[in-house]
């Protein structure tokens, strides 16, 4: 356990959290035997903590073209670009569980254009970090690309919104200096030669 504090608002236990929070994040611990501080860091504000959740459930637990591995991955990416250490450091974790690849993680939040992924994974990246920093300029030509590997206009929406949900949570992480967890740092960090 860490001597830091998770966030610089007040953060509430577990025992004081409305019913509804406190059984969600009992279960995740139950689940993954630690919480996330993410989950006590927003339950802060409980309501804003319900609709982040739901969103943030939505989002990721959407069936499409992408793998649960691309939406990390563009989490993983996108949460570099801004800074934001808790993202990368828990997602990275996720990351390299749902790829099954202990490097994957490193080397697409340090640079996603020389990590070891298909050339697929990198447009919906570049399109990715185009929407986190210039959405303005995305064009017909973007969706035409993604379109070339498969993707559809559904699969661009959620690359997108992933995009832009993260952009929330990074910016959430970073003001309020959410720390991650320990327990995020060493998971799926197997030996590469031992897969």
């Amino acid at each position: 356990m860490s001597d830091y504090p998770i966030s610089r608002f007040p953060v509430p236990k577990i025992k004081d959290l409305p019913e509804d929070i406190r059984e969600k994040v009992l279960a995740i611990q139950e689940k993954s035997g630690f919480v996330p501080n993410v989950f006590l860091a927003m339950a802060h504000r409980p309501a804003e903590m319900r609709a982040f959740f739901d969103y943030h459930d939505a989002l990721m637990g959407r069936e499409g073209n992408l793998t649960m591995a691309d939406k990390e991955m563009i989490v993983v990416a996108t949460s570099a670009d801004n800074g934001c250490q808790y993202c990368v450091v828990a997602h990275g974790a996720i990351l390299r569980i749902r790829a099954k690849n202990p490097l994957i993680a490193d080397q697409v939040a340090t640079n996603y254009r020389k990590a070891d992924i298909t050339d697929r994974q990198k447009a919906m990246l570049d399109f990715a970090l185009k929407v986190s920093n210039d959405a303005r300029s995305i064009n017909d030509a973007d969706f035409e690309l993604l379109r070339g590997f498969g993707l559809d206009d559904e699969d661009i929406w959620d690359i997108a919104a992933i995009t832009a949900f993260f952009g929330l949570s990074n910016r959430m992480a970073n003001f309020t200096a959410m720390r991650p967890n320990d327990e995020f740092y060493g998971m799926a960090r197997g030996n590469p030669a031992d897969s």
